[in-house]
């Protein structure tokens, strides 16, 4: 009996161990979104994409920073999230070409095999064509919110054309603020915490 346990124990050290089942991605987006609530400071790392990317991190800073939802740093090592990405604001022109026209045609004629036969024929014609060129703005930005262990908690694609009263830049700012916000408020209900931040 005993060399049949240490057997059975021989074969069961031999087995590899089996992997972690996956984690559902319920769970996982829970788990990220709590951890928006253990931030304090962010620092905004250089974002790639072009000559006006400088720019739009300086907007994206300026949101965050009004927004109040934590402390924008200029140390990385102080942060306790670095926030990651691309950005680009492009500048193009969209051309537009239209025909419009109108024709009139129109004939009479009468006659008999013993007479000379008439006609008569009248024709009128417009033609207009237009070409238009349209000065078009827009900006993207794809970031992500990365922990001190390398971990992406939070992450978004926003893009704008422009709003009424600003630039697409300072839209798309605004709309990544807005989506960092409100997931930090979905993670306040799921912890069951109050936490209050400045609203400006």
């Amino acid at each position: 009996m005993l060399l049949m346990c240490v057997f059975a124990a021989l074969l069961l050290a031999d087995e590899p161990p089996q992997p972690a089942p996956p984690m559902p991605d319920a769970v996982l987006e829970r788990q990220n979104l709590l951890q928006l609530l253990t931030i304090r400071r962010v620092y905004v790392d250089r974002l790639t994409g072009g000559e006006t990317a400088a720019q739009m991190r300086d907007m994206i800073m300026s949101s965050l920073h009004s927004a109040g939802l934590f402390v924008i740093t200029e140390s990385p090592e102080r942060a306790d999230a670095i926030l990651r990405g691309s950005a680009e604001d492009l500048v193009f022109t969209e051309n537009y070409s239209s025909n419009e026209g109108v024709n009139i045609r129109g004939s009479v004629g009468s006659g008999s095999s013993r007479s000379s036969r008439g006609y008569a024929s009248a024709g009128i014609g417009e033609n207009a064509s237009s070409n238009v060129s349209q000065r078009r703005h827009e900006a993207m930005a794809a970031v992500r919110l990365i922990n001190k262990e390398g971990d992406v908690i939070w992450s978004t694609t926003q893009e704008s054309l422009g709003g009424k009263f600003r630039g697409a830049s300072a839209d798309v700012a605004d709309k990544i603020t807005r989506q960092l916000r409100a997931d930090y408020e979905r993670a306040k209900k799921l912890a069951g915490v109050k936490i209050y931040h400045s609203q400006r």
